[in-house]
């Protein structure tokens, strides 16, 4: 980062959430840093390119009704399509899969042809060529008098007027050292708050046809019984790449997880779909820029949206912003940048601005 640009906020976090306030900061005319801890944008948004399009290990859908993802696919590009749903579902349990008539199990809702990372990826690529700097993890953040924040990483330090927390809370509470700054209640509610997908291990299961389509089969199932507890089509366009996947709570990850699910697959649709051709996991719970050490012990979703993290704390200066502390859709991407842009809103109804941000 060089020494002349000088914006005066602070994005910690380049996902959806983070992307989006980076995004309306920068269009509104102010100087924007995001600063991002992984190798690569899109948070919880990540999609692997196969041959003919892309499977997403993380967030996949968006709903009827969410204008903000809808409005940002129009904007970037994004093909989107809807998701597949006819044809019967299956249900397993102790007795064995069976096959229910017709399919109760999916609703409608869309995807991206390129992968739900694509969003982010075109976010981050609109913003000026410094402004997202990765690989680089935030460990402390204090006060600094008139100058704002003083946000520390293992090789800077840097200041800013205002700063944008795009992080789920309990990871935030967990990898940044706040000192003793934040109140004690957003402290308790920050450490109690779930982590959307945290506790989730996604699988994406690719074949060379949807063959269960052929057979009246939707690609949905409810498991009882097996590691994935629910299965859906994952097929792009017209069926290709054909792809079904499903989600395991993460503690169902250890040795044989991935040829007990190639056996319940093989249950659910018939003994082709136990041979994939490749089979990708994604155990988020393990993925350290997203999961607290105690994520599963974290279940009172009803925290999501808390009116705390509607409030800027050390002064107004600091903002909170993921899809866990959305007030309207929650847990979903448009949950993430309705948070985005709330916060990005704060930043710019304050009347707190310093002389910008300064590196040390």
């Amino acid at each position: 980062m060089s020494r002349s640009a000088k914006p005066d906020v602070i994005v910690i976090g380049a996902g959806a959430a983070g992307l989006a306030a980076a995004t309306a900061l920068h269009q509104a005319g102010r100087h924007v840093l995001c600063l991002e801890a992984r190798e690569r944008v899109g948070g919880r948004m990540l999609s692997t390119p196969v041959e003919g399009g892309a499977l997403d290990l993380g967030a996949t859908w968006f709903w009827p009704g969410e204008q903000r993802v809808a409005t940002l696919a129009a904007r970037t590009g994004a093909g989107v399509f809807d998701q597949h749903l006819s044809g019967d579902a299956v249900l397993q349990d102790g007795a064995g899969a069976r096959r229910l008539q017709g399919n109760m199990i999916d609703v409608p809702s869309y995807r991206f042809a390129a992968g739900a990372q694509h969003l982010p990826s075109a976010l981050a690529a609109s913003l000026p060529a410094d402004a997202v700097l990765l690989d680089t993890p935030v460990t402390a953040i204090r006060p600094a008098g008139e100058a704002g924040l003083e946000v520390h990483t293992p090789d800077r330090t840097l200041r800013a007027a205002h700063v944008v927390l795009a992080v789920p809370p309990a990871l935030a509470l967990e990898r940044i050292d706040f000192g003793n700054a934040l109140p004690d209640d957003v402290v308790r509610l920050a450490r109690s708050t779930p982590v959307w997908m945290g506790a989730v291990a996604k699988v994406v299961a690719l074949y060379p046809s949807a063959f269960w389509r052929e057979d009246g089969l939707a690609g949905a199932a409810f498991s009882r019984s097996g590691p994935l507890q629910e299965i859906h089509d994952m097929s792009g366009v017209d069926g290709r790449p054909a792809a079904l996947f499903g989600f395991a709570h993460a503690r169902a990850v250890r040795p044989g997880f991935e040829e007990a699910v190639a056996a319940q697959l093989a249950a659910c649709f018939g003994p082709g779909a136990g041979s994939p051709e490749a089979l990708h996991a994604c155990d988020w719970s393990r993925e350290p820029w997203t999961a607290p050490r105690s994520v599963h012990a974290l279940a009172d979703y009803s925290l999501f949206g808390h009116p705390l993290y509607q409030r800027p704390t050390h002064d107004g200066r600091l903002h909170w912003a993921s899809t866990e502390t959305a007030t309207e859709y929650a847990g979903h991407i448009e949950g993430a940048l309705h948070s985005g842009e709330r916060a990005a809103h704060a930043v710019l109804s304050s009347a707190l601005y310093g002389s910008g941000i300064t590196v040390d």
